[in-house]
């Protein structure tokens, strides 16, 4: 199976939580339905990218990242590359190397799809990632290492999220995509 059917799988197979997730994963499907290329980083200007939100084995912490072009705190992700089989082993892959942790255990089925403009993507700018999140718990005691992609990578208690004391610049939708991530996990 290329990477190309499994992404359409996983986008037909799951079950969106609201109605504008639905509408998000008719978009990510029709896409890859118009582009046999939609999830190479060379599709202009959209493509499929996907990410994972990394929790503590008590779910009680999230670990992100302070992504060095963007100087924002994220979860981890990005690009699918050739030599990924899936669209969850991309997000695996991405978490791991930006994380430092290795023996993350993911969940192949994603918590929340996202399309945003990244104009630091590519050279032409205008670029939309279609982000398809998945959640994974980190191995007890995991000691996290930052990546040349980011400034730095921390654990946040998940009830700082969206506080004054969390991340700054944490978004409610950080809150939100952390949320589900747990409550798949329950």
């Amino acid at each position: 199976m290329t990477l190309h059917r499994d992404a359409l799988r996983t986008l037909t197979a799951w079950v969106p939580p609201t109605a504008d997730q639905a509408a998000l994963r008719d978009r990510f499907g029709g896409h890859l339905y118009d582009f046999p290329d939609g999830l190479d980083r060379s599709c202009y200007p959209d493509h499929l990218t996907a990410s994972t939100v990394v929790l503590s084995p008590d779910r009680d912490r999230v670990l992100l990242t302070l992504h060095a072009r963007a100087g924002r705190w994220f979860q981890f992700g990005g690009h699918c590359e050739p030599g990924d089989a899936r669209l969850v082993d991309a997000a695996l892959r991405e978490a791991t190397e930006e994380s430092g942790i290795a023996g993350l255990q993911i969940d192949p089925v994603p918590v929340h799809l996202d399309e945003h403009e990244v104009p630091f993507c590519g050279d032409r700018g205008g670029v939309h990632h279609l982000d398809v999140r998945f959640v994974a718990v980190a191995p007890a005691g995991a000691v996290p290492a930052v990546s040349a992609e980011s400034l730095d990578v921390r654990w946040w208690p998940v009830r700082s999220l969206g506080t004054p004391s969390g991340p700054p610049g944490g978004s409610t939708e950080l809150v939100e995509v952390v949320r589900l991530a747990r409550s798949r996990l329950e």
